[in-house]
């Protein structure tokens, strides 16, 4: 059976999560129910998702709007959409302002309860204002899978987690609503691992239909970076191969204030408990990547 997920993504900063999203378009388990957007003009990165879907003639995957700033800090870490600049040259949907994500997250997993996959690769406001507003809702998720955090290597903020702290600390736990019954972190320890040079991304991206929108964010990006770390495109490929990593599990806090706020501070589980949250530890970079662009069409 087809994996269902929803995809929640800040696409439009990072060219990763585009490229997180042409996998989950092209892999054959992926039945993808949505996907939704954060972070600053998140209108804009909706209509980036919609040109990649578009481009593949997938017309038919529901594009929600979410929120735009964190949820009580004052800045903005993401307040634009930089590699929108290369949306005049795809067709794609426009999209307003309005958030429809929340309800449209919280619709999809009440209809399908314990089926659904979340997967979240960005500040993860929407995800803490679904949890928050429907306390009930991680307890109906199959799991909840993140690109978040820094666990093992060093400590320090991992840009998803610090753009909004108080989200981060929601989604990790820090409230009333339940818990889901599989929470799946991965962090800047292994996605680090997987990086490719802009020369040899640009080889490996020709020759794919998916990506022909996305080669044109990536130069976006490219222009002021040598480099593209697969972040997202890794939790994306480890919801179908989760044998590429392997993991630990782990407590984990996230402190709201000071400079610490929004580290993801790991914690072994007491003596005879178990670890509520599991963290990606190791990757296999080479099986990764020929999973990746075998499965891109």
């Amino acid at each position: 059976m087809q994996e269902k997920v929803l995809f929640d993504t800040d696409i439009g900063s990072d060219v990763d999560d585009a490229l997180a999203l042409a996998y989950l378009l092209c892999e054959p388990g992926c039945n993808l129910l949505g996907v939704t957007t954060v972070s600053g003009e998140p209108e804009k990165r909706a209509g980036m998702v919609s040109s990649i879907c578009r481009n593949l003639g997938r017309d038919d995957v529901e594009i929600h709007v979410g929120c735009e700033r964190p949820l009580l800090l004052e800045t903005n870490r993401q307040p634009e959409a930089q590699q929108a600049a290369a949306l005049k040259d795809w067709p794609h949907r426009t999209f307003e302002r309005d958030n429809t994500a929340i309800e449209f997250m919280r619709r999809t997993i009440r209809a399908n309860p314990g089926e659904v996959t979340l997967l979240a690769v960005g500040p993860l406001t929407n995800v803490a204002v679904l949890f928050a507003t429907d306390p009930a809702i991680p307890s109906l998720l199959k799991r909840l899978v993140l690109m978040c955090g820094f666990f093992f290597d060093s400590m320090g903020g991992e840009w998803n987690a610090i753009c909004d702290p108080h989200a981060t600390a929601i989604t990790y736990g820090c409230g009333p609503q339940d818990k889901p019954a599989e929470h799946v972190s991965f962090g800047l320890d292994v996605t680090c691992k997987v990086i490719l040079e802009a020369d040899d991304a640009r080889q490996r991206f020709s020759g794919k239909k998916v990506l022909e929108p996305v080669r044109d964010f990536a130069e976006i990006w490219f222009s002021s970076r040598p480099r593209v770390t697969f972040h997202d495109p890794l939790a994306a490929v480890s919801l179908f191969h989760p044998e590429i990593c392997t993991y630990q599990d782990r407590n984990i806090t996230v402190p709201v204030d000071g400079v610490t706020a929004g580290w993801t501070v790991p914690h072994y589980a007491p003596e005879g408990a178990a670890g509520k949250h599991r963290i990606a530890a190791r990757v296999d970079s080479a099986r990764f990547f020929d999973l990746y662009f075998n499965t891109l069409k």
